[in-house]
């Protein structure tokens, strides 16, 4: 959930809270007045901690590699059968059961996995 969203959830919520008071202050309400003033606040407290224990979304792309097959790099190649970002990036990134990935020759290099070089 997003941050405006959760924040208008929780407006919202703490509006029907807080004006189901005024129901009974106004006026001595009868049965019916004050069984929806009842259901009103019940609602309004089950979106308010609903919207309280949502997680945030997480920033930036989501990235996987699942089941990925075999990569070798000879002679100053590079292979790779996982997940490559540079400097870091952003989101969140995920590699399961990533293949073998082998180099060999000067300069080679091979990498299985989450490589954040």
């Amino acid at each position: 959930m997003s941050r405006g969203w959760k924040t208008a959830v929780v407006v919202v919520a703490s509006a029907g809270i807080v004006s189901t008071p005024l129901f009974w202050l106004l006026d001595k309400p009868d049965t019916g007045q004050l069984v929806g003033a009842s259901v009103q606040s019940a609602v309004g407290i089950v979106a308010l901690l609903w919207a309280l224990f949502q997680r945030p979304a997480a920033p930036g792309p989501s990235d996987a590699a699942i089941d990925t097959g075999r990569a070798e790099a000879t002679d100053g190649g590079t292979a790779g059968t996982g997940i490559r970002r540079r400097g870091g990036g952003h989101g969140s990134a995920r590699a399961e059961r990533t293949g073998d990935a082998t180099a060999s020759g000067p300069g080679s290099a091979a990498g299985s996995g989450i490589d954040y070089s």
